[in-house]
């Protein structure tokens, strides 16, 4: 099920497995795991305590014998992240970490993600990045690649923000994350996987201890101080389980926000008639992003390890096995959404899946959707005319996080000879 096809687009497969039936097993998870794909049974499975997150040992374990021993300190920390936690430990440290993330923490954070927005599109539309210009009349084309120029930074930058990091490390703690990633998303991930994820993972942690003894000595206002304070109020138990936290949210704090930007900008600019719908009318880009999530997830998919014996469809699935909620399928269910393959920014169908469900939805979904509503109405108000450049879209290796290693786009301004007649007329 998982190559290079699937990987470039996974809904031919996923509309075979709905018709195929609601539940499937498949060996190459991980050595076996049982396939969700109805957008009831999805829902349903996230918010059922008998399905554990709790699944970080046995998949670092699933890299062979020679992990056991040799991926200790990865397992350590990452069987810690609130991401595989049960209740209640998971309730205690969700509390204490959605204070970072309440409504008036956010609000505060709107001008900065103005800023940050705005900064990358100064520097695309300068052509000082990645650009390549062409004069074609009394208009410049610049071509440019809005993964690398604009959906990467801008969420590094924002979580380096809110945790209170130097922005100048971003590039070593995005490298770090997606060697994490890349064994996250592996479903029978190698050795060699491991290996690169436990060196992220260390390195990260390494960099945390350091800033949490600055930040213990000289508070700031950032999230990093509000958990060294749920710390010392005795929230959060070790230091240990603080460090792990803090590498949680630097990791997961962008992964979801720059796929959701790549993705949703080339669903949008591959139907130029939502994309010209949305320019014209902007009210609707709340609606719009809800369905640029629903028609290609960010998170593809998750897991959960039985506690108990369940049976579901007429099928026995026995404690101790593995079970992958496909959200991306859940969210093209034609039993739950009309024309799932359609993209519709008008859409109003109920919800889709793409932040989870249930207690461990994912913390950071309101950051996520400010973030993409202050960038996608920034670059509609500044690049409007802007459109594909070719074919040429390059996706990633990453079975769980559905994102694109490029996204060549071309926009059009006044060329500089126009601008500067127009200057010269005006005087």
């Amino acid at each position: 099920m998982i190559n290079r096809e699937f990987l470039n687009d996974p809904y031919p497969a996923y509309r075979a497995l709905h018709a195929a039936g609601p539940l499937h097993w498949n060996r190459e998870f991980c050595g076996g795991a049982w396939l969700l794909v109805r957008h009831a049974d999805v829902a349903s499975v996230l918010r059922d305590p008998r399905f554990s997150v709790r699944r970080a040992g046995g998949w670092v374990n699933s890299s062979g014998l020679e992990a056991r021993n040799e991926l200790r300190a990865f397992k350590r920390i990452f069987a810690r992240s609130i991401l595989f936690l049960d209740a209640p430990r998971h309730a205690r440290l969700r509390q204490i970490m959605s204070a970072g993330f309440k409504p008036a923490a956010l609000q505060a954070l709107i001008p900065q993600i103005q800023a940050i927005a705005d900064g990358l599109l100064d520097q695309i539309i300068a052509g000082v990045q990645s650009g390549e210009t062409e004069t074609q009349g009394s208009f410049e084309t610049t071509q440019f690649d809005f993964m690398h120029d604009f959906a990467r930074p801008l969420p590094a930058l924002v979580i380096a923000a809110m945790l209170g990091i130097d922005a100048a490390d971003r590039n070593d703690f995005v490298a770090w994350s997606d060697d994490i990633a890349g064994f996250i998303g592996s479903p029978t991930p190698s050795i060699e996987t491991a290996r690169r994820a436990q060196a992220g993972l260390m390195a990260m942690s390494d960099y945390f201890r350091g800033l949490l003894a600055q930040r213990r000595l000289q508070p700031r206002n950032d999230l990093i101080s509000q958990l060294i304070v749920a710390e010392a109020d005795g929230g959060i138990a070790t230091s240990k389980e603080l460090l792990a936290q803090c590498c949680t949210l630097l990791f997961a704090g962008h992964e979801t926000t720059r796929n959701l930007l790549g993705n949703g900008m080339l669903a949008l600019l591959a139907h130029p008639r939502q994309w010209q719908l949305l320019q014209q009318t902007p009210s609707l880009l709340p609606s719009a992003l809800k369905e640029l999530l629903r028609f290609d997830s960010p998170v593809q998919y998750t897991g959960r390890r039985l506690k108990v014996d369940v049976e579901m469809h007429g099928r026995l699935m026995k404690k101790g096995e593995l079970v992958i909620p496909l959200i991306g399928a859940a969210n093209r269910d034609p039993a739950k959404f009309s024309a799932p393959d359609r993209l519709d920014i008008t859409r109003n169908e109920g919800s889709h899946l793409s932040f989870g469900y249930g207690p461990h939805v994912c913390l950071g979904a309101t950051l996520t959707y400010l973030e993409a509503e202050i960038a996608l109405r920034s670059v509609m108000r500044r690049l409007p005319k802007l459109r594909l450049a070719g074919d040429v879209q390059s996706w990633g290796l990453n079975a769980v996080y559905r994102s694109l290693n490029q996204l060549p786009l071309r926009f059009e301004c006044r060329s500089k000879t126009q601008a500067s007649q127009e200057q010269v007329s005006h005087a």
